[in-house]
């Protein structure tokens, strides 16, 4: 007998069990929240997580525009692009950004901390951020919960 009586079993996408989860951005520091988001939206939080496969939750976040960054970031942090043109480096500071677009804010953090390939553009599309209380997944009725639970 050369079977194993156990087997390793690797989560896929179509073994993943997604839950809907629902996190209070308010009162959060950007980057804390952006990592716990981050974790959740992997699944690492899970016993079967699996490096190659999305197999986290989807991820509401509601409340961005009353995220908190400590210190001078406010004013020294900076988002800088490029338009592709000769001396086309643009950049805002984070209250630039925040006063255009808190969601930008928070998409941005939350994207730097997954992975940089195809896979991590895929889980951020499970992640759902709202500046207000209101979101548009009531139908999948998220479960609340404590952020600060998974850091």
């Amino acid at each position: 007998m050369d079977t194993l009586s156990y087997k390793t079993i690797s989560a896929n996408k179509e073994t993943a069990q997604k839950e809907w989860v629902l996190v209070d951005a308010s009162g959060l520091s950007l980057g804390r929240l952006a990592s716990g988001v981050a974790k959740l939206a992997r699944g690492k939080h899970k016993t079967n997580f699996t490096p190659h496969a999305d197999c986290g939750d989807n991820v509401i976040v509601v409340n961005a525009d009353k995220i908190q960054l400590t210190g001078n970031k406010w004013d020294e942090k900076l988002y800088i692009r490029h338009t592709n043109y000769p001396g086309g480096q643009r950049s805002l500071t984070a209250r630039q950004l925040f006063d255009k677009d808190p969601i930008r804010l928070v998409e941005k953090a939350v994207k730097g901390m997954l992975p940089k390939n195809k896979l991590g553009t895929q889980i951020l599309s499970n992640v759902y951020v709202y500046s207000g209380e209101e979101h548009n997944q009531q139908a999948q009725k998220p479960k609340s919960i404590d952020i600060n639970a998974y850091l």
